[in-house]
């Protein structure tokens, strides 16, 4: 069955694939789609990778005039770590995957702050000065290739640790990335919690669903969160951040623009902005 055109939405946002799963599988369908991806740089591709591989997807994705944003790794590493060698080893993965913004060009790349009040919270005044040197040093590298660093939620209960950094940071190129599902399965609060506290950095969106019982990445409407009054608030502050798909399927994929075609929430934007 033919899938319906979802160009017209598409054109305005980014979908999560994963550097293997993109250049082995799914590439074919972003091409065909018009589908623009937010590339994910987890696991060893960073080692394991040959530049001029890199090189051979940027270039298609370019010839094909698909933009992209990138999303920078995050298992294992300690951006804000008291052990020097834990965090020598995180910033040196993070800036490989920053070294590739001069070959993909994206809008913005993404990064988790990783910050667990549980754990970093014992020696609050320690981790802040860590991650403060090397968010600043990255929002430098993003910068020089215009750019931008975002700051992604996940295990963060409240904005503090979000708001503490980007004031430090006090810079175009060091941005929030809301994640709405994140918001449900790991700080249980509300979005109103955060925005409008970090409206002033507020540069991306990650959308996704869930029930709020896990971190599932179900198509948007198939779960509890209330993405209409989000977008009102949008509209009525007049932002417009970039918009990342996260599915964690291709049926979720589907879901998700068929929702956005439905509902008309990037139309509310669009109107507000004209």
């Amino acid at each position: 069955m033919t899938k319906p055109d979802y160009r017209q939405i598409s054109s305005q946002l980014f979908i999560n694939a994963p550097w293997y799963e993109l250049k082995n599988r799914y590439l074919d369908l972003f091409i065909s789609n018009h589908l623009q991806p937010e590339i994910g740089f987890e696991g060893l591709c960073l080692y394991e990778e040959k530049e001029e591989e890199f090189i051979r997807i940027a270039k298609i994705l370019q010839e094909n005039n698909l933009e992209c944003t990138m999303h920078a790794p995050f298992f294992d590493l300690a951006p804000g770590a008291l052990d020097p060698h834990i965090l020598k080893a995180s910033r040196n993965k993070l800036r490989k995957a920053f070294q590739l913004i001069e070959i993909f060009k994206p809008r913005s790349i993404v990064c988790h702050l990783n910050y667990e009040s549980d754990k970093q919270g014992y020696k609050q005044e320690e981790w802040e000065t860590a991650a403060y040197e090397t968010w600043h040093e990255l929002s430098q590298a993003a910068a020089r290739h215009n750019s931008i660093l975002m700051l992604e939620n996940t295990y963060e209960k409240n904005p503090a640790a979000h708001e503490t950094i980007l004031s430090r940071l006090d810079s175009k190129s060091a941005r929030f990335c809301l994640d709405v599902g994140h918001l449900m399965s790991f700080a249980k609060t509300d979005w109103q919690e955060w925005l409008p506290r970090l409206s002033p950095w507020l540069g991306q969106l990650h959308l996704h669903d869930n029930d709020g019982n896990g971190d599932d990445h179900i198509g948007m409407g198939l779960g509890s969160f209330d993405f209409e009054s989000l977008f009102q608030f949008l509209a009525r502050n007049k932002m417009r951040p970039i918009i990342t798909l996260e599915p964690h399927s291709e049926e979720a994929l589907w879901q998700s623009l068929a929702y956005l075609k439905q509902t008309k929430l990037l139309d509310i934007l669009d109107t507000t902005l004209s």
